[in-house]
């Protein structure tokens, strides 16, 4: 997959849980992904760029806790 590509999924991703009441988190992103625990540096990287390019954006954006943090949709 490209970046464009990774983007993309993370925010379908990020859809579909909303309409099922549930929320993105690097955790959920993994999973999809299938990407290691050890390696959530690189979920981590797929997550910013997507809020970068502004599909997804914290659910609550007053949290601090990077570790903690879930992700919906922008239009939510």
């Amino acid at each position: 997959m490209n970046k464009r590509d990774r983007v993309r999924a993370c925010y379908q991703h990020s859809c579909l849980l909303h309409v099922s009441n549930k929320v993105m988190t690097n955790t959920t992103l993994r999973e999809r992904f299938k990407i290691s625990e050890a390696d959530y540096p690189i979920a981590s990287r797929i997550i910013r760029e997507t809020v970068q390019s502004t599909l997804i954006k914290l659910e609550d954006p007053e949290s601090k806790s990077k570790k903690h943090a879930k992700y919906v949709p922008f239009w939510t």
